[in-house]
């Protein structure tokens, strides 16, 4: 099988592995993938800020996941997956990673 060299697959591996480290800080401090997986949820600014101050992978994670768009800013402006994130997400984890669709 040949290895796909187009430039989107490094992109695509470094946000897969965004989400996959965003899936585990969030429950290591607390948080479950509903947070950020349901649209009217997300983390406010607060929760953003004690996430970069715990842990030294969440701001490079965190710009990964918004310069591929995967993540976004709700109405109420809180950091939320768009749908492309959370679609990327449930074929990572699966449906059952988080309890919606």
């Amino acid at each position: 099988m040949p290895l796909d060299t187009t430039p989107n697959v490094p992109v695509q591996r470094s946000l897969r592995q965004c989400l996959s480290n965003a899936a585990f800080l969030l429950y290591q401090h607390g948080h479950v993938l509903e947070t950020i997986t349901i649209p009217f949820r997300g983390l406010d600014s607060r929760a953003l800020r004690q996430l970069r101050e715990a842990s030294r992978e969440w701001p490079a994670c965190q710009r990964v996941l918004e310069s591929s768009e995967a993540a976004i800013y709700n109405e109420q402006g809180r950091f939320v997956l768009s749908a492309m994130g959370r679609e990327l997400l449930f074929d990572m984890f699966g449906e059952g990673a988080a309890d919606c669709a």
